[in-house]
């Protein structure tokens, strides 16, 4: 017999009210600034190249068809809503569903809600200030004033390590002094492994504590689709969002070259190739709207579950959402 309570949903009507207020919060937010709000579609016919998100598939069969055409549940509405910038519609904004595969935990759901906007003409810090500003309006608790870091300062502040500089010996010796000896099996030769592993066992977590934390200009060879920084080409124009120790989002001063899109797709199929993971198509719709001309813009896509679970000090996605995958 099936568990008759498991019909109900999970987080508590209150919840359900707060979600509502803070997406009613947001529209009022960004209408008061011009901001447009669009909608892009969930299915689409191609899916995402970048080796550290697997998209759900699916089959789409015209009537009488037997054998369907593959389309993809997007990970993000970002390629789409680029196709829209290029077309001319100024700074615009969108709260969607987004699906991503391999993905459960207490901050991970394979269906979960995100806020995405493009500003044009903002630079990396206006993006910045639209953050704090954001979750200033739909903060329910008391934050404190907002801090902001680059990624190499982070590591300084709280490893005493230079990130691009430092040799592997020296991350296998930090991190076996931190009680992870078997990273260096783990990471090898891969800095960005190496950092990234770094950055979410000892950084992260004192990230956003009772404020917003903005951590910037990322190492040029992590991945992303920003733009290289023109002051140190060993950096990208990039920011994560941080509260309470949880990334919320990430953002960037957009790519506008077709070529290097070109070249960074390439990129994540060979790497993926490499891990036998699926290889799908490059977007071409995309790098005809790049050819035509993206707009110079920043651009965020942020989590509002985990957003929501930072507001009320749910221990999990769980608690804010009404039906999570073992209820769905």
């Amino acid at each position: 017999m099936p568990d008759a309570a498991r019909w109900q949903p999970v987080c508590s009507l209150e919840q359900l009210r707060q979600r509502a207020e803070l997406n009613s919060k947001i529209r009022q937010f960004f209408a008061a600034r011009g901001v447009l709000e669009v909608e892009t579609p969930l299915l689409g016919l191609r899916g995402v190249t970048d080796p550290a998100l697997q998209p759900f598939t699916t089959l789409f069969n015209l009537p009488g068809q037997t054998e369907g055409d593959p389309l993809y549940l997007q990970t993000s509405p970002e390629f789409a809503m680029k196709r829209l910038l290029a077309a001319g519609s100024g700074s615009i904004y969108q709260i969607c569903k987004a699906f991503r595969n391999e993905e459960s935990g207490r901050q991970h759901n394979p269906e979960f809600t995100l806020l995405e906007w493009y500003r044009v003409g903002f630079s990396l810090a206006d993006l910045m200030d639209e953050v704090e500003a954001l979750i200033d309006a739909l903060a329910i608790i008391t934050l404190r004033p907002p801090e902001r870091i680059s990624y190499v300062d982070a590591f300084i502040r709280h490893l005493e390590l230079h990130p691009l500089n430092a040799s592997f010996m020296d991350l296998a010796r930090l991190s076996e002094a931190r009680g992870l000896p078997e990273a260096a099996k783990l990471c090898g030769n891969d800095r960005a492994v190496w950092l990234d592993l770094l950055f979410s066992y000892f950084i992260q977590p004192h990230l956003g504590q009772q404020r917003v934390t903005c951590v910037h200009h990322y190492p040029v060879y992590m991945p992303s689709l920003a733009r290289v920084c023109p002051a140190d080409e060993q950096l990208v124009e990039r920011v994560e969002v941080f509260l309470s120790g949880m990334e919320l989002g990430n953002g960037f001063h957009e790519l506008t070259d077709a070529d290097e899109q070109v070249r960074r797709f390439e990129r994540d199929c060979r790497e993926r190739r490499l891990k036998n993971l699926p290889v799908p198509e490059k977007d071409e719709r995309l790098l005809q709207a790049l050819r035509a001309g993206l707009p110079d813009c920043s651009g965020m896509a942020m989590g509002l579950d985990r957003l929501l679970m930072a507001l009320t000090g749910s221990p999990s996605l769980d608690g804010v959402l009404a039906f999570p995958l073992d209820r769905a």
